[in-house]
């Protein structure tokens, strides 16, 4: 039995550190699912056990494909590039103000359409805005990644993981708010504050005004727009239901996508081709290794030790778990961090005192590195298909600066309005 766990957690890593170093310049995929693979292969995992591990992240996999969808449609009708001159005309000459309207925007978008749609929706458009302005993209490029993160708490829908680890357990919106409302602001503050100060340099330049014709609002354009406004609705109203995300965010991107290209006389395959379908087998993967992970019986351990320490010392529990989700959710990626979580949590029955604390650590914590979440991955595939690249020391210069900080102050802000 120990020869046997000690084999999965040793796939396991070297699968996320594939994921995070990708050798020879191969997909994040590849490595998640040959750990996946190896599990079965090796008999650490039974393939049924496996194929219903990938089958808990069905709703992710739609709500994925759907806001891909979206974005992919959005790009290709030229919304993008509209939205790019909006966003430089606003800057007025400034690459200071850019960076604030980018990140204003960029909190919105987390907020209402989750971390994941910041991603996928928004580097593209922030890539255009700064092709437009003429100036170096990285530094607004970063705030995707980070806001993507640090306003992921602000509602229930700001990210997907929220729904797993409540899952039947989940506040009422009033609830979350009491609890999440003042740790959020504090997490967009800080982590602005120090964004700003550590790419300071970057932003002391102006931008350009966009020479020529201007961007035209198309007929399609406007309709994909109108459909992400919806889509942030539908979205609402389901969180309020209590319903998954991932079927009405998919028919949401399915119906904007097949009406514009209906009115344009377009074929299906020219977005289909382009979309980043190679994320689902990673997500995929991803929750394999949770699923081989959860089988080394270490979870009811985990249970055990947070259900005593919680009895002793709510608060204490409460920091810990926070901190320790933090960087676990770095070293094993968010997602199966957030199931393995939510399975703790749950079987130790602590309150929610301690579960916001360890929701804080799963949504915030991973900025520290490049595959700490879905979305910074989903964030890399984007800024890749746009010729740029990010490397995994490269993100963790700004994120040790920036994460350690707004992760202490935003737990530190949850232990004031817990009981």
């Amino acid at each position: 039995m120990f020869a046997n766990n000690a084999a999965t957690w040793g796939i396991a890593g070297l699968a996320t550190l594939g994921v995070i170093a990708r050798p020879w310049n191969l997909p994040e995929y590849i490595w998640a699912v040959t750990g996946a693979v190896l599990l079965i292969a090796f008999d650490l995992l039974p393939w049924r056990d496996a194929v219903a591990a990938a089958g808990k992240g069905t709703d992710v996999y739609f709500f994925l494909i759907g806001m891909m969808l979206l974005a992919e449609v959005a790009r290709k009708e030229g919304l993008f590039d509209w939205l790019a001159e909006q966003a430089v005309r606003q800057a007025h000459n400034s690459a200071s103000r850019l960076f604030s309207i980018v990140y204003a925007v960029g909190t919105l978008v987390t907020i209402f359409l989750s971390n994941d749609a910041t991603a996928v929706v928004l580097t593209p458009a922030v890539y255009a805005a700064t092709r437009t302005a003429k100036v170096e993209p990285l530094p607004y490029l970063f705030v995707c990644a980070f806001i993507a993160n640090a306003a992921s708490f602000v509602l229930p829908i700001s990210n997907p993981a929220n729904l797993v680890l409540f899952g039947a357990r989940m506040p009422t919106l009033p609830e979350w708010l009491h609890y999440f409302l003042l740790p959020s602001i504090v997490a967009i503050a800080v982590t602005f504050i120090m964004l700003r100060i550590s790419l300071r340099k970057s932003l002391l330049g102006d931008v350009d005004e966009r020479d020529g014709e201007p961007a035209i609002l198309t007929r399609s354009a406007a309709i994909v727009a109108a459909g992400i406004g919806a889509t942030a609705v539908v979205l609402l109203a389901a969180s309020a239901l209590g319903l998954d995300l991932g079927i009405p965010t998919f028919a949401c991107g399915a119906v904007v996508t097949a009406i514009v290209l209906l009115l344009g006389r377009k074929s299906p395959l020219s977005v289909a081709r382009d979309i980043s379908w190679s994320v689902l087998p990673l997500v995929a993967g991803l929750f394999i290794l949770a699923e081989g992970l959860n089988r080394t019986g270490v979870l009811p351990a985990l249970a055990e030790e947070l259900k005593r320490t919680a009895a002793l010392s709510p608060h204490t529990a409460a920091w810990g778990a926070g901190i320790i989700t933090a960087i676990a959710s770095n070293l094993i990626n968010n997602l199966p961090m957030g199931l393995i979580a939510a399975t703790t949590t749950q079987a130790a029955q602590v309150s929610h005192h301690v579960t916001g604390a360890v929701l804080i650590g799963v949504d915030l914590g991973p900025n520290l590195s490049v595959t700490g979440s879905l979305a910074t991955i989903l964030w890399l595939i984007a800024l890749r298909r746009e010729g740029e690249h990010v490397s995994a020391l490269q993100f963790f210069r700004l994120g040790i600066l920036v994460t350690p900080p707004a992760l202490i102050l935003a737990l530190l802000a949850l232990s004031l309005v817990a009981p």
